[in-house]
């Protein structure tokens, strides 16, 4: 059995997720959910961006989507193909302030593609710039106060997962309970999924 703060962060971060599912906006999910349908539909490309451990989070849900057939592609990679009007950018930032995330959901506007923002922060720029917000409750980065015992004597307690490691891993999990809403809407299969997987890993 696993022990020590190991265990605890396990169980915070946990505990964190479960309570999220209370906190997301199930319109918020529909709206995004229902745009990537039509784009679907539409044969319209869907692009994501993120940074950092965002990043990675946005390419696992790229990946999901390839597997059920979606046209996406990873903002940035050599393969990307151009956006044009009608297409969806999925943009990624807890803070909502990730320079190259902003000024690629700037650049996507212009184009006039629509734009869905995972932020924490539904006043932030990326959010206002974005057609639809999901509002993925975490803390993105360090605390306000820095001193371990001045944060204690105040009573902030700060979680034991450091900087964006709670938005992260909730927005990997909701992206995934996305994932399995999708493949119920559209009829897809595990098997079918698996048809696509990459075969020469």
């Amino acid at each position: 059995m696993v022990t020590g703060l190991t265990r605890d962060a396990i169980i915070q971060i946990i505990d964190y997720v479960s309570k999220a599912t209370e906190l997301i906006s199930d319109n918020e999910k529909d709206s995004m959910i229902d745009t990537l349908l039509n784009s679907r539909k539409e044969g319209r490309k869907i692009f994501v961006i993120g940074a950092g451990r965002s990043g990675l989070v946005a390419k696992a849900f790229a990946m999901r989507l390839m597997h059920m057939d979606f046209d996406v592609y990873v903002v940035g990679e050599t393969i990307m193909p151009p956006m044009k009007k009608g297409d969806v950018l999925i943009a990624i930032s807890g803070s909502g302030r990730t320079r190259t995330v902003v000024s690629v959901a700037e650049a996507a506007k212009s184009i006039g593609a629509k734009v869905i923002a995972l932020t924490t922060y539904p006043d932030s720029p990326l959010a206002k710039l974005a057609d639809i917000v999901v509002r993925i409750p975490g803390r993105t980065k360090l605390a306000i106060e820095e001193d371990y015992i001045i944060r204690q004597v105040r009573g902030h307690h700060e979680p034991l997962a450091p900087l964006g490691t709670l938005f992260e891993v909730t927005t990997l999990v909701f992206l995934d309970g996305v994932v399995v809403e999708l493949m119920s809407k559209l009829g897809i299969t595990e098997e079918d999924m698996k048809e696509r997987h990459a075969n020469i890993e």
